[in-house]
């Protein structure tokens, strides 16, 4: 038996001492520590100084709930702790989320003489734009439901209104310039392309997101080797053909918001790839494909 001292992450203060032998999982620890502080599981975070950050005071999050406690602990037997904070489920945030640009994207379409003070008839790009941009957050809504397992059962309740201020803000931004009445509509074989970018980025979205549920079985956070299609030459194939959707959008609607909206939503999820790209080849080592890039096929 191994007496495991966890403090807190910010504080230094002792939460307690912890018996635990070589067989006792972060998940359980949790369970002890919960005991004794009254807080949900799911709230708590245990984690070690960082091995490779250079930031001071920089530290690493343990691993799934069912890795040995004994693999993370160091010669001071010591963990840190940190109160995440009250949760909520990743589903409802997701559907939040996604629900608000169903709602507010229609709203500069139908209600133009409210907003505008003056209405014009909608030309061809600003219809398709309303069924892209609609369909887009339909499916996601569908996925998360019906698609996504999620690793994590909750996340802060913090993120709910920083996304939903992000998803709903953005198709504001996005919304009033594409259906304003001076809009000017692409040439139709823009908007034609940027419709096909579109549809090819969204069907193949929706192939890889139905690859990763098939990864893990209902009910387990076990993880594997992503495979087939453009999982073969990217880390995050989800990723690359969603910002392909969206700059096909923005073709077709050819306004500066769009295109700000997409390199935003670009940017962040080159970070989730940067991020997911380095936990597959700590996780998996020399099995995992040495050739895959992270976003980009056969560049980045």
């Amino acid at each position: 038996m191994v007496d495991i001292k966890v403090v807190s992450q910010r504080s230094k203060k002792e939460i307690g001492s912890f018996a635990t032998s070589s067989s006792t999982t972060v998940g359980e620890l949790k369970k002890q520590i919960s005991s004794k502080t009254k807080l949900g599981t799911e709230r708590i975070r245990l984690a070690v100084p960082s091995k490779t950050s250079k930031l001071p005071n920089a530290f690493e999050a343990l691993g799934k709930d069912s890795d040995l406690v004994s693999k993370h602990v160091g010669s001071d037997s010591t963990l840190y702790f940190k109160d995440l904070g009250p949760q909520i489920s990743w589903s409802l945030v997701f559907i939040c989320e996604y629900a608000g640009p169903l709602f507010v994207y229609p709203i500069f379409y139908f209600l133009s003489n409210l907003i505008y003070g003056t209405d014009s008839p909608k030309s061809f790009a600003q219809k398709v734009a309303l069924v892209c941009y609609s369909l887009h957050y339909i499916k996601r809504i569908y996925e998360t439901i019906f698609v996504h397992r999620f690793s994590h059962g909750t996340m802060p309740i913090f993120n709910l209104f920083k996304n939903c201020s992000y998803y709903w803000g953005c198709t504001a931004m996005v919304s009033y310039f594409v259906n304003h009445p001076l809009y000017t509509e692409a040439p139709i074989e823009r908007v034609y392309l940027g419709l096909a970018l579109w549809i090819v980025g969204e069907v193949f979205n929706y192939i890889c997101h139905i690859q990763l549920r098939n990864l893990r079985p209902a009910g387990s956070t076990e993880r594997k080797i992503p495979r087939g299609l453009l999982f073969e030459l990217v880390s995050c194939p989800n990723y690359t053909v969603e910002i392909l959707s969206w700059i096909g959008f923005s073709i077709l609607t050819q306004t500066l918001t769009s295109w700000v909206f997409t390199l935003m939503g670009a940017a962040q999820m080159w970070i989730w790839a940067v991020g997911k790209h380095r936990r597959y080849r700590k996780e998996f080592g020399d099995k995992y494909p040495k050739s895959r890039k992270i976003l980009i096929p056969f560049l980045l």
